[in-house]
C-alpha cells in the first residue's frame, strides 16, 4: 500500500513533516495551497480517517500511526485556536512505499 508524507507550514511559519499510509491526502489538499484551520482540520480529519480505514480493510487492523499523527495535529492547531481562520499551507507531498 503506498504511503506518503507531506509537509505543512502552520500560522507561525513552522513547518512540519507528516505520514500518511495512503495516498488520500492528496484529494483533500494541494501544495501551495492555504487552509483556513478549521477547514483543515476538518479536511485532515476525513483524510486521515479514509486512510485509516484502508488499512484497516486490506490488513484487518487501523494504522495508529495515523490516528497518532491526527492527534498530533489536533494538539498543535489548539495553538491558533484564537485565530479560526489562520491559514494553515499544505506544502508538499512526498511518496513513499510502505
Amino acid at each position: 500500500m503506498p504511503a506518503m508524507h507531506y509537509t505543512i507550514r502552520w500560522p507561525d511559519d513552522s513547518e512540519a513533516t507528516c505520514y500518511s499510509p495512503s495516498l488520500v491526502i492528496q484529494d483533500f489538499f494541494e501544495p501551495g495551497h492555504d487552509y483556513p484551520l478549521d477547514d483543515f482540520l476538518r479536511r485532515i480529519r476525513e483524510a486521515t480517517t479514509i486512510a485509516s480505514d484502508r488499512v484497516r480493510a486490506k490488513y484487518g487492523f487501523a494504522c495508529s500511526m495515523a490516528a497518532d499523527q491526527l492527534a498530533t495535529l489536533e494538539a498543535r492547531a489548539a495553538d491558533f485556536a484564537a485565530t479560526p481562520g489562520a491559514p494553515v499551507r499544505m506544502v508538499a507531498f512526498e511518496t513513499t512505499s510502505a
